[in-house]
């Protein structure tokens, strides 16, 4: 591999900057390039242009590693895939993850052809992750494995890629630690070397996202209503489980029920106040709703996007911020491993999370014809439809999907 032509993804940030250097250090004839995933203005995302500025920190890196540079432009493909599925989600109650699909989409798609038509080898990022190879049957089989770094580990993100493009990635901060990769910058001397790591969606920038959504999805007064705890436990009871050696036996009709949110209408609770579009609010969420005068904070845990209702409740541990599983259709569930796929009606216990940075936590996955059941050993709170769910064992990311509504 010493010696291959790689294409960085040079995002203006520290770890690409540093990713590149590695890189270079190894013996690779490296490339760098900048993807231009936005620049159409009748969208606005914020009153500065992030995207201009980290594009002129990627080439200063390039021109400091003496390395050719590019600029790909990718936005109309990006606002395809990624901000209309954005609009379409959210329009829908659904909250989507476009840093998931913006690695499944643009940087390990798109990006990956056009290093393909470059000659590259391979493509380069500054994830923190890793991956191995082993031969299965004679096939060569990639892993997807969590960066060394706990605090920084970036596999969630990649959660949805596919053996191809794992085969094709180079992930060179996988064994670092941040402070390690901020070292190294200062010790290069890069113009990133102390710069803040980017908040905002992928290579675009820091978006005010209720601003970014009423771009298409206008104010509408709607309703906040405040659920109490003790109405809910009568209102939603979890049906009594047997052991969960024994989960796989349930009926789809019992995991049905399990894995299905709660559902609120206005004679559940009483008006708290009210919002300008349910459809800016997502479950878990605690800040924007500007109701006060509760002993506790108020959390969003349900949204009716139909009736436009936001429904609260008071305390990080009101019910009905809990759920013991989810479902994922069978057309939406990916595999990473696809040698350890699961094949209808059987099982097989793994850990999982739900959104970025969680600590992983038991779950029991039961596939069935219609899609896989994710079923929690513990309640798992803030769960929300759009977001992935992702399944490791040990560090290995083995597969992912967005869990429905």
């Amino acid at each position: 591999m010493k010696g291959s032509r790689v294409l960085v993804g040079l995002s203006g940030g520290v770890d690409s900057s540093v990713a590149a250097y590695l890189l270079k250090e190894q013996g690779h004839e490296v490339i760098g390039a900048f993807m231009k995933n936005w620049h159409d203005t009748s969208v606005t995302i914020s009153d500065q242009c992030p995207w201009a500025e980290d594009s002129a920190d990627a080439l200063m890196v390039a021109q400091q590693l003496g390395i050719p540079f590019f600029t790909f432009d990718f936005s109309e493909v990006y606002r395809e895939r990624i901000v209309d599925y954005m609009f379409k989600n959210y329009a829908a109650g659904v909250t989507p993850n476009p840093d998931v699909l913006c690695n499944r989409e643009i940087k390990f798609q798109e990006f990956l052809q056009a290093a393909e038509k470059l000659g590259a080898d391979y493509v380069a990022t500054g994830h923190y992750a890793r991956k191995s190879v082993q031969e299965i049957d004679g096939n060569a089989v990639y892993s997807l494995l969590a960066g060394v770094d706990g605090n920084k580990d970036q596999s969630y993100f990649l959660c949805q890629l596919t053996q191809h493009q794992l085969q094709k990635a180079l992930f060179p901060l996988g064994e670092l630690r941040k402070e390690e990769v901020r070292r190294i910058a200062l010790e290069q001397q890069f113009a990133t070397a102390e710069k803040k790591d980017s908040q905002g969606l992928c290579f675009i920038g820091k978006v005010r996202l209720p601003e970014f959504l009423q771009q298409q999805l206008k104010p509408r007064r709607g309703t906040i209503i405040r659920l109490e705890a003790d109405d809910v436990l009568q209102a939603v009871r979890t049906p009594d489980l047997p052991d969960q050696s024994e989960w796989h036996l349930l009926s789809d009709e019992q995991l049905d029920q399990l894995c299905s949110p709660a559902h609120f209408d206005v004679s559940s609770g009483h008006v708290a106040g009210h919002h300008n579009g349910a459809y800016y609010y997502t479950v878990g969420q605690r800040k924007g709703l500007n109701v006060g005068g509760t002993p506790e904070p108020l959390y969003v845990v349900h949204t009716d996007v139909k009736e436009n209702n936001v429904f609260v409740g008071m305390g990080q541990n009101h019910p009905a911020l809990f759920r013991q599983g989810i479902f994922i259709p069978s057309d939406e569930v990916h595999w990473i491993r696809d040698d350890l796929r699961l094949s209808c009606g059987s099982h097989a216990a793994y850990l999982a999370r739900i959104r970025y940075r969680q600590p992983l936590f038991p779950v029991m996955l039961i596939m069935r014809s219609k899609g896989l059941y994710v079923l929690f050993e513990e309640k798992q709170k803030g769960v929300a439809a759009g977001q992935f769910a992702a399944w490791y064992r040990n560090d290995e990311c083995i597969g992912s999907g967005p869990i429905s509504q």
